[in-house]
């Protein structure tokens, strides 16, 4: 085991850091559980972290940060049960890429591959989907390192209620060290991507929801311009984005000359709307079809401080009408693209989409803009909508206010008070958001 002594631990946005005492790389299970339970022996509290993908300081503590650095790699694939298991430190793209190699695929997955399998799925890391759910909803059993270093094997049939909650943790029942994941045999998907006016993105949601399998637009504020993005299953044959083509769109323009906007967005921000007139007149349709993870997932290079909240899927269209009104409205400048997307209720105790078919509505901004006005704005309509937040993304809720929302809360604070007494796997995000 590696093992680093202070250092200062940042996330990919800079919204969060952190200087632990210590920060150890576990390779097993039984190195993370020795881990834990000597911290806890000795009043330490300890996080695991992720790539630092998360908005928010879940995973920051100033006691021990264990790294996942060498937690890696695919352990097992069964065929039979259509399952592959995971160690949590595995990188999504390492799993996608290994899967498809073995001929498999995730049903559903986000739009990026940067983060941990466990970081992504302990704070609800979703796509976008009409049946199939978030990555914790893909997970069919977990293992867990609670408070005194004992080893739990969660799943519906073995410790039911851990699992229930566990596949959406936060990092507050314990330190998971291996996930098993839902397979299928890999599968063709065809993207149609098409600029459209918002006025009829928004009064065909519900048809648009209901005919493609993966529905998801972007808004761009100040104008009536979307770029919508349907991707449903396909026989084929794979038609891929060219090399030249590809690089293009996703290097070029979706990262490359989108950086330079948003520095001068930032520089000026009286020229947002202009620019933000000319960006979505220059989007342009295309079509392809290739596997699953090069389809649902792109490079996001621009770095953004981001707030999301789901709302009951038949409040949707209302609360993004309300958004775009706030803006034109209030005199902000709103320089980057408000994301939509959706996915079935699940029964996972505190995801987002726990009990209700769910539309999400994601805002953001570009790292290094201030963001409060705006995100408080928005946040004041989520809520009226009953909206849930993104426990990955910023937010400002605490836990008498998600407890309204939260129809199982208790059943999870309950839980953490049977694992983690103590508060070994503590921290301030943690106090705010269930409480002490």
């Amino acid at each position: 085991m590696t093992q680093k002594t202070g250092g200062l631990w940042r996330n990919w946005a800079g919204t969060a850091a952190a200087r632990p005492l210590r920060s150890p790389a576990p390779a097993t299970t039984d190195e993370v559980a020795r881990i834990v339970k000597a911290a806890a022996e000795d009043g330490i509290p300890v996080k695991a972290v992720g790539t630092g993908h998360s908005f928010t300081a879940a995973a920051a503590t100033d006691g021990v940060l264990i790294r996942p650095d060498r937690l890696t790699g695919v352990q097992r694939i069964d065929r039979d049960a259509g399952t592959v298991t995971v160690a949590a430190g595995t990188p999504l793209w390492q799993l996608n890429q290994t899967l498809a190699g073995a001929g498999l695929s995730l049903t559903n997955m986000g739009d990026i591959m940067a983060q941990t399998a466990a970081g992504a799925t302990s704070t609800g890391t979703h796509g976008t989907g009409r049946d199939s759910g978030s990555l914790s909803a893909q997970i069919t059993a977990l293992e867990l390192v609670t408070a005194d270093g004992s080893v739990l094997h969660c799943s519906r049939e073995e410790n039911p209620e851990v699992f229930a909650a566990a596949r959406i943790g936060l990092g507050a029942l314990g330190i998971v060290t291996a996930l098993t994941f839902a397979v299928e045999p890999l599968f063709l998907l065809t993207a149609r991507e098409e600029p459209m006016p918002l006025g009829r993105v928004l009064a065909d949601f519900d048809q648009l929801t209901r005919e493609n399998e993966h529905f998801e637009f972007y808004w761009f504020p100040h104008t009536e311009h979307c770029n919508t993005k349907r991707n449903n299953r396909s026989a084929g044959p794979p038609a891929p984005l060219g090399r030249i083509g590809g690089w293009v769109e996703d290097e070029l323009l979706s990262n490359g000359a989108f950086q330079l906007v948003c520095s001068a967005g930032r520089a000026v921000p009286a020229a947002i709307p202009r620019m933000a007139r000319v960006t979505g007149r220059a989007l342009s349709a295309r079509t392809y079809t290739d596997i699953p993870y090069k389809v649902f997932t792109c490079p996001r290079r621009v770095r953004f401080v981001e707030m999301e909240y789901a709302v009951p899927r038949a409040a949707g269209t209302a609360a993004l009408r309300e958004v775009k009104a706030l803006i034109e409205r209030s005199g902000l400048r709103v320089g980057f693209p408000i994301e939509v997307r959706t996915a079935p209720a699940d029964d996972i105790t505190l995801s987002t989409a726990s009990g209700r078919d769910s539309v999400y509505i994601a805002v953001h901004l570009y790292r290094g803009t201030p963001y409060r006005r705006y995100f408080s704005e928005v946040e004041r309509i989520m809520t009226a909508h009953e909206g849930r937040p993104h426990w990955g993304k910023l937010h400002s809720r605490d836990a008498g206010q998600l407890a309204s929302v939260y129809p199982r809360f208790g059943e999870f604070t309950g839980l953490r008070d049977r694992l983690d007494p103590e508060r070994v796997f503590g921290n301030p995000y943690l106090r705010r958001v269930l409480g002490d």
